[in-house]
């Protein structure tokens, strides 16, 4: 199957297309799961100038932790986070369901077509190739009310962040919203972003520990509304799992197949591994 996707980040991969657990090397920078919570990055390396920032919008509530190495300083940092949360309001304003004048809304009501706006239409042409890969388990138009993204919207709007944080000079970040988080280059202490998976219902399971350079990790399910993803063959909420999660190169792309994932059940595994280094890392059944 062939997904859109921005990258092809490598990582650092073990057979099968997985990163490389973390061992016990330090603790985790950042954990994804039941219980979770992000650890404040260990001590910095003398040449690191670490931020940290955290802003909500409509959509969702996103934390961004920039490792500034070298140039980089206090001003470039500040200016970098100032381009990414302007991105993050820019694209609630425009794109969120929930807002009755956004892009998205207007295009719900027939107000407006995709192709006048090239940014929409690159939010509709993924769900549509989403819907295409997981055999129609992903439907951003089955769901009530019409169109409705959001099973992408927030890792699309991460992505575009960091995409904003790269054009500002930052090579090493994470950007957290929810339970889904893109990372890239070197934690504050210098090595890989040390990520802990725990378990979406049993807290007392030892986590999954992941290194990760480049990649991103899409959860439905863990902190997620009630009834939020729907069964797109039947208009009901889906109820076969608890949660889904799912790695890979791009959050949205890993957002839309925890999704489909979500509302098919274990019988979603049907079309999971995928392409393009997309992997299942929990699929957590009632």
């Amino acid at each position: 199957m062939r997904v859109p996707g921005n990258g092809r980040g490598r990582g650092q991969r073990r057979r099968g297309g997985l990163p490389a657990p973390a061992g016990g090397r330090g603790r985790p920078d950042l954990r994804l799961g039941a219980g979770r919570r992000h650890d404040r990055p260990g001590t910095s390396l003398a040449d690191r100038v670490v931020a940290r920032h955290t802003v909500r919008t409509s959509i969702a509530e996103y934390t961004m932790i920039l490792n500034g190495a070298g140039t980089l300083g206090r001003r470039e940092i500040g200016e970098a986070l100032r381009d990414a949360v302007a991105e993050l309001r820019a694209i609630d304003l425009t794109y969120s369901p929930a807002r009755p004048a956004s892009l998205v809304s207007r295009l719900r009501r027939g107000e407006i077509s995709a192709d006048a706006y090239p940014p929409l239409a690159d939010i509709v042409a993924r769900c549509a190739a989403m819907r295409a890969a997981t055999d129609g388990w992903f439907d951003a138009w089955a769901v009530p009310g019409g169109f409705d993204p959001g099973g992408l919207l927030g890792g699309w709007a991460v992505e575009r962040a960091a995409a904003r944080l790269r054009a500002a000079g930052v090579e090493n970040y994470a950007v957290v919203c929810g339970a889904d988080l893109t990372v890239r280059g070197h934690a504050p202490h210098g090595g890989p972003w040390r990520i802990a998976v725990h378990h979406p219902t049993d807290g007392h399971r030892p986590p999954m520990l992941l290194e990760l350079t480049s990649g991103a990790i899409g959860t439905s399910g863990v902190a997620g509304r009630r009834d939020h993803v729907v069964d797109p063959h039947t208009g009901q909420p889906a109820n076969r799992l608890v949660a889904a999660t799912v790695i890979g190169p791009d959050l949205a792309v890993a957002d839309g197949y925890a999704t489909a994932l979500f509302a098919a059940g274990r019988a979603g595994l049907d079309w999971f591994p995928t392409a393009d280094g997309y992997r299942v890392l929990f699929a957590a059944a009632r």
